[in-house]
């Protein structure tokens, strides 16, 4: 039993915690490539918030890991076969309910931890915001922590090096071999503005790859996933203390 996850706990134990942050992880039920599973989002979130929580918890932080949400929005996928979709709309009232019991038992920070691209809960946490001015509400994507390409050759954003070298480290039970995946090419659009960034489209996903990945798995290892899953929940779990034990008036401070 760890304390710190809620789907492990118990009320005997919890009722004696004055847990001061909470961390949902957030994952999205879809296919990666040919030989990773449609959960290997939920694997992940939840894997990195719980070894995240614990290295938090280990240093005086009362964090509160709950159980993860393993549908994200997948709007640009209807065509795969059993790629679930939530809406952003609905995203909203889940986290709504989910947020007003917190905010009810003065648990007052929260935070997201995303394993999914296709979610972006920037606009739902500023509603939020207004709606519970006395939380704390914020997300935390592990895939834009820096030091990827120091362990990676490949930074394919689907189901290639980095996903797969993860899930080798963490359930490769669940990983078909490397050698019945599919290569992971992706297209591009054509119009110039979207492939730089400044301009935004939702990519119809069956349009830019046919295998699902976007990205080469075939360099991926078990050792290259421990190693910057490692480095990954060092770092969150570094935040996650930081903000369970800093008070709301300490949030922000004068540029040095």
């Amino acid at each position: 039993m760890r304390s710190h996850i809620l789907n492990e706990t118990n009320w005997k134990s919890a009722k004696e915690i004055d847990f001061q942050l909470a961390v949902l992880p957030w994952g999205a039920t879809e296919a990666h490539n040919l030989h990773l599973p449609y959960g290997t989002d939920n694997i992940l979130a939840e894997q990195i918030a719980a070894e995240s929580a614990r290295l938090a918890t280990g240093r005086g932080g009362k964090v509160i890991v709950l159980p993860g949400i393993p549908f994200g929005v997948n709007t640009g996928q209807p065509d795969v076969k059993l790629d679930m979709n939530l809406n952003p709309s609905t995203q909203m009232m889940i986290l709504k309910d989910l947020i007003t019991v917190l905010n009810r038992q003065g648990i007052h920070k929260l935070v997201i931890l995303n394993a999914h691209g296709g979610n972006d809960f920037r606009q739902i946490i500023r509603e939020l915001n207004l709606i519970f001015p006395e939380m704390f509400i914020c997300q935390c994507n592990w895939f834009k922590i820096p030091g990827a390409e120091l362990c990676f050759e490949d930074m394919g954003e689907h189901a290639g090096e980095v996903e797969t070298s993860f899930m080798l480290y963490l359930a490769p039970e669940l990983v078909l071999p490397l050698s019945e995946a599919g290569e992971g090419n992706a297209r591009v659009f054509s119009i110039t503005a979207l492939n730089e960034g400044w301009a935004w489209a939702e990519r119809q996903w069956t349009k830019v790859t046919q295998d699902t990945g976007i990205g080469n798995p075939t360099l991926a290892t078990a050792e290259k996933g421990e190693t910057f899953f490692k480095i990954i929940t060092a770092k969150i779990g570094d935040f996650l203390y930081e903000l369970s034990v800093l008070h709301r008036d300490e949030f922000y401070r004068d540029k040095p």
